[in-house]
Order: structure tokens, then C-alpha cells, then sequence
């Protein structure tokens, strides 16, 4: 497994990948290392334009998780930029409507922080709910996409 670990407006950020695909995406406490792989160096400037409010990752993901888990993070990147969804929402997009709770719990493994929108998701009547990051994590990423 490769990595690379640089500074953003959020603290040192760590990348890793195998294989060409995207692993982990985590905030971290440890020193900047450097990469010359092409994924790891394309993440580098998708998250740091993304940062600065520019939109899209086009990555190549393998995240690790169960079947369920999987169908949980493909619905989180059907979340567009700048919008939200609720745990039952995302439920429902998977064709489990009564799993929000579920839902909740795979979210909270996703490990693909960011890229994977997991910041997105909200309480059905529209509070902020628990994020891996931390909630003031959670509100300078929405605010930085403009919800709040």
C-alpha cells in the first residue's frame, strides 16, 4: 500500500491507495510524505481544488466494506455537491427503507472520508449527526460546499 500524507486547510491529510485505487482518505497527526504515483498525486490536487470549492473527484475508489456497506457508499456519491441526504434517504436509494439506522453504522466506516460524501448525510429534520471526523469537521465541510 502507497500513501501520501500533505497539508490542507483541515490539517495534515492522509491518502492511501493500492493497486492504482483509492484506499483511505483520513485526517492525521503524522509528517508530510511524498509520492510519485499517479493516483496518489491526482487525489493530492482533486482535494486540495475541492478545498478551495471546486467540485468534482473523478478517482479511481476500492473501498474496503461489506456488500451493504458498498451500496451505501455508491449512493453517497450520487449526493450532489452542495446538496444533502438523510440516513433514511439513503435507505431508501438502496432499496432497504427501513435500514437508516444500517445506513448510519456504514457511514460511519466509510473510509474514503470527503471523497466519499459521508459529510453530506444529515438528521431527517435537518440537524447535523455524528460524523467520524467530528462535528465542526462535518459543518467546515458542508460550509465550504455552501449548505451551511
Amino acid at each position: 500500500m502507497d500513501k501520501i500524507i500533505f497539508e490542507t486547510i483541515l490539517g495534515n491529510m492522509k491518502i492511501t491507495s493500492e493497486n492504482g485505487f483509492l484506499k483511505t482518505v483520513d485526517l492525521t497527526d503524522e509528517a508530510k510524505v511524498d509520492s510519485n504515483e499517479a493516483v496518489l498525486l491526482s487525489a493530492k490536487q482533486q482535494m486540495l481544488a475541492y478545498l478551495e470549492t471546486k467540485t468534482a473527484f473523478d478517482l479511481p475508489l476500492n473501498p474496503k466494506g461489506t456488500p451493504f456497506q458498498q451500496k451505501v457508499y455508491e449512493a453517497l456519491l450520487k449526493i450532489p455537491y452542495g446538496k444533502t441526504a438523510s440516513y433514511g434517504e439513503i435507505a431508501a436509494m438502496i432499496g432497504k427503507p427501513k435500514a437508516a439506522r444500517a445506513v448510519g453504522q456504514a457511514v460511519n466506516k466509510n473510509p474514503l472520508m470527503i471523497i466519499v460524501p459521508c459529510h453530506r448525510i444529515i438528521g431527517k429534520d435537518g440537524s447535523l449527526t455524528g460524523f467520524y471526523g467530528g462535528l465542526a469537521l462535518k459543518e467546515k465541510l458542508l460550509k465550504i460546499e455552501g449548505i451551511r
